[in-house]
């Protein structure tokens, strides 16, 4: 066990993929000499020499190399830098990584790792904030997940690396530096998928992801001050996704809130709340969505704070979906 934040959980499980598997690579905008934007990339180029590489500014070189080499035999860690940039890249993500395994009718796998981080920062603006999570979460063939917390930092990207197929793993730049926690290291790969509790309760159900689970614990605090006692159920694996344990968790409790930093309108909050109504799980209440409104996230970051979802909103909303 070894205290680290968010930022320094991701540099620790980079190091242990480079060491135990010679076939990886990392590589992207500044994450060599630099280190990287966030310094989640130290230390990699002076250990592992050229495996750990600079390059050009132009995301779809650096994804359609990555898919060539993960057809070939190489393991590729690539960073977008934001989750914005991706958008120049989806033909190599969408019509290249996500089809190889289909097309070559299972001859040939993508086994290629993209990190990317998202998400309303100061300052952000209109290009540097916005949730794709949805977007390829429609694409079959691309698994993806968003740690929330170190020790998810750590595991997730290390069973990403090790899966034969392409894997985005969506960060949030407002956990890198944030408070050290106990990460166990050097453990074994852990399997994809699944859910967990954050908090039992049996008045609401409370399913979110990434950088919005904090903020739903402390509103579940609230909300226990008026007697309220909300189960928080986090997915750090939205595909595959643990829908069993939603269906679960809302069956228990009669009530859904799906809350999260994306825009509501096609948020995957949506297919959340679709696959509990199709299952038919009997509710007391309509479920709601809890996310950013569908505006262009603005520059003043008075205004963004305002837009995306904090505890306070939270928990107003979902006080209302409990007491009607």
């Amino acid at each position: 066990m070894r205290e680290m934040t968010y930022g320094e959980a991701v540099n620790a499980a980079l190091h242990r993929l480079m060491e135990e598997l010679p076939e990886t690579l990392v590589y992207g905008e500044d994450v060599g000499v630099p280190g990287g934007v966030f310094g989640v990339t130290r230390g990699l180029r002076k250990q592992y020499g050229e495996r750990a590489f600079d390059t050009p500014i132009s995301e779809s070189a650096i994804l359609g190399s990555a898919v060539g080499a993960a057809m070939f035999g190489r393991r590729p860690i690539v960073e977008i830098m934001w989750a914005d940039f991706s958008l120049v890249a989806l033909d190599q993500i969408v019509n290249q990584a996500a089809n190889v395994r289909y097309v070559s009718g299972g001859r040939l796998t993508a086994p290629l790792t993209i990190r990317t981080q998202q998400g309303n920062a100061p300052g952000a603006c209109a290009q540097h904030s916005q949730c794709l999570e949805a977007l390829f979460l429609h694409v079959p063939g691309l698994r993806v997940c968003m740690p929330s917390t170190p020790q998810d930092a750590y595991d997730l990207l290390v069973t990403a690396v090790h899966c034969d197929d392409p894997v985005l793993v969506i960060e949030n730049r407002t956990l890198y530096f944030g408070r050290k926690e106990p990460v166990e290291t050097g453990g074994p790969v852990r399997p994809m998928g699944g859910a967990r509790t954050r908090r039992a309760g049996s008045d609401v159900t409370i399913v979110t992801w990434g950088a919005m689970t904090e903020r739903v614990l402390e509103a579940a605090e609230a909300l226990a001050g008026d007697g309220i006692e909300a189960e928080v159920l986090e997915t750090p694996w939205l595909n595959p996704f643990d829908t069993g344990a939603v269906l679960a968790s809302a069956g228990r409790t009669g009530r859904l809130a799906v809350v999260h930093e994306a825009n509501v309108t096609g948020g995957f909050g949506a297919e959340v709340v679709a696959r509990v109504a199709g299952a038919g799980v009997p509710l007391l209440a309509p479920p709601i969505r809890i996310g950013t409104p569908d505006v262009r996230m603005p520059a003043a970051p008075a205004l963004a704070q305002s837009l995306v979802p904090d505890a306070a909103r939270i928990t107003g909303d979902v006080r209302g979906l409990v007491k009607g």
